[in-house]
């Protein structure tokens, strides 16, 4: 890529991992480009969860700012009996991952409808169409049940909810319908884009990393909030093992300060050409 592409000199940083309103996070697609341009990023990559509604919008802003947009998402898996999520980046083909993402949101509202049932039997009576209000059209997740009896003053914060209420294992918690990991590295794949190992932190030991390589596995996000320095470092370390590629992104979902706002991550602009040259042999294999 050009400095021309970008109309001028390349900033030097980027961010491949944030959110919107069309999954869960605070500001709407259009908005979270502008808080990238507010930023002095180069590129950004959105990554909704099970969703790209918000893809269209992103690139439209992008195009009108001078700023780089990665149609990306972000797919929660299993792997054995681990909850694993995977970014999806430079998703050429998106148009071949829709029908698969229609049957995960359609599994979303129904796991929050039970979620639902279970605050509802526990003496909590938020409405299920309250979550779809704080939803507002976009994917339904956790976040918007605990603003739903946030906002009915049965929890103060995040916190109480999803520590009494919504956390793994607790009262109203409703586990999510299994993808398979190596399904949604395949459905990455024929979307003709790269599949990269979200916050994985101290979960992935080299022979985990060695298993998803195996499986099509093409990256792993090795900056990130939730990662020490020492685990960035080691994550750096496989990269470099298994002739995988690097990412890295803030997680964003709308803070504005600490650790997981935008670019706070320092995401190096050259990370993107090893992404693009991986892509592309992806691309070629669909072509072939």
């Amino acid at each position: 890529m050009s400095d021309a592409s970008l109309g001028g000199p390349l900033p030097e940083f980027i961010d491949l991992h944030t959110h919107s309103t069309a999954s869960d996070g605070a500001r709407k697609p259009a908005d979270v480009v502008r808080a990238a341009r507010a930023a002095g990023l180069a590129a950004l990559a959105l990554t909704d969860h099970d969703t790209l509604s918000g893809i269209p919008e992103a690139t439209a802003m992008g195009a009108e700012l001078g700023i780089r947009i990665i149609p990306g998402i972000e797919l929660s898996a299993v792997d054995g009996d681990v909850e694993t999520h995977v970014l999806g980046l430079h998703l050429s083909h998106a148009q071949e991952m829709e029908h698969r993402l229609v049957e995960i949101r359609e599994m979303r509202v129904s796991r929050a409808s039970r979620m639902v049932e279970r605050l509802n039997a526990l003496g909590i009576p938020v409405a299920f169409d309250a979550v779809l209000a704080e939803a507002a059209g976009g994917a339904v997740g956790r976040p918007h049940v605990a603003r739903a009896i946030i906002a009915g003053g049965w929890c103060r914060d995040f916190r109480e909810a999803f520590e009494r209420y919504l956390g793994n294992g607790k009262l109203a918690f409703v586990a999510k319908d299994s993808l398979p990991l190596a399904d949604a590295i395949a459905l990455i794949h024929r979307a003709g884009g790269i599949a990269v190992l979200a916050h994985p932190g101290g979960s992935a030991p080299r022979e985990r990393v060695a298993l998803l390589v195996g499986q099509g596995l093409d990256g792993l996000e090795v900056l990130h909030p939730g990662h020490s320095w020492d685990e960035s470092q080691r994550l750096d370390a496989l990269v470099s093992e298994f002739d995988l590629v690097r990412s890295g992104g803030s997680d964003w979902h709308g803070a504005t300060d600490g650790s997981r706002s935008l670019g706070m991550m320092r995401v190096p602009h050259q990370w993107l050409r090893a992404q693009e040259a991986r892509a592309a042999t992806i691309g070629s294999r669909r072509v072939a």
